[in-house]
């Protein structure tokens, strides 16, 4: 049996509403502000905030993004037991069968990804993501889209780490030409996509629809190298998602990947591609 962890999403309350450690984080911000003689209202005045967000934090109804969190502490002063939980808080953004993936990639030396459905994530705009969050069913509440999408965003701050993770992406060319949240939409992700393939540490790859060969018809599928060297693979699909650390497995998704890239367009030409796509937009 593969050695593998298996993370299953179910459509609980506290998947959207941010229940356990957001609502730990809520008791204890309402615990250090009342201690500190503050009502919501001035609180967040101070910090920037409605009294109603406070509100809504403090119960567990709303995420805190890490800029409140730091300023909580810092006007509070807690002396670092609400920034302590700052990354616990900040994976509760992202639905439950992803979050243990959202860690590792945060940490990621090198991260290869093979898209067949959408735009990987780290290269969608705001407008693309936004888009695939209304589509998603069944339906996620206005707030709940809003958390996810600043998650994604936030996930795009891998482009500026230092030292920089190696970073290739395989796309399908029918996701390229898939015009999520219309045409707009998708020329701004288009754009956005050479944009980050410039960078030095970042190639992109077409796979043509027309090729007759395609090393992983089985699906889509990322590979990532975390600390001492060690690689691991991760797939997804219908909100199911399994993270694989058996070497052999692993090694087998890696061989399909070099396959992958092989059989694509080169970087260069699938630049020149993604520009003749966008002048048919």
């Amino acid at each position: 049996m593969r050695d593998e962890e298996t993370v299953r999403q179910q459509r609980r309350p506290e998947d959207e509403s941010g229940t356990g450690v957001v609502t730990a984080f809520g008791r204890q911000l309402k615990l250090l502000r009342t201690r500190a003689g503050l009502e919501r209202a001035e609180f967040g005045k101070r910090l920037g905030y409605s009294a109603d967000t406070v509100a809504s934090i403090e119960q567990g109804r709303r995420i805190p993004q890490a800029q409140f969190i730091e300023k909580a502490d810092e006007v509070l002063g807690a002396g670092g037991v609400l920034t302590a939980l700052k990354e616990e808080v900040g994976r509760a953004q992202y639905p439950a069968f992803f979050r243990d993936m959202a860690r590792l990639e945060a940490k990621a030396t090198a991260l290869n990804v093979y898209a067949v459905y959408a735009v990987p994530g780290l290269l969608q705009t705001e407008d693309y993501a936004r888009a695939v969050f209304h589509m998603q069913r069944p339906l996620l509440e206005d707030d709940v889209i809003e958390q996810r999408l600043e998650a994604r965003m936030a996930r795009q701050e891998i482009f500026q780490r230092r030292p920089a993770p190696l970073l290739s992406f395989v796309i399908e060319e029918a996701v390229l030409r898939r015009p999520i949240g219309g045409p707009k939409a998708m020329r701004a992700t288009l754009e956005q996509i050479l944009l980050v393939g410039q960078s030095r540490n970042v190639e992109v790859q077409v796979m043509p629809t027309g090729r007759e060969d395609n090393a992983a018809l089985n699906g889509p599928f990322s590979l990532l190298d975390i600390d001492k060297g060690r690689r691991l693979a991760y797939t997804e699909v219908q909100d199911l998602s399994r993270l694989y650390t058996d070497a052999t497995y692993v090694r087998t998704l890696e061989a399909r990947y070099g396959i992958l890239r092989s059989q694509a367009l080169t970087p260069s030409e699938s630049a020149a591609f993604i520009e003749q796509l966008m002048g048919d937009t």
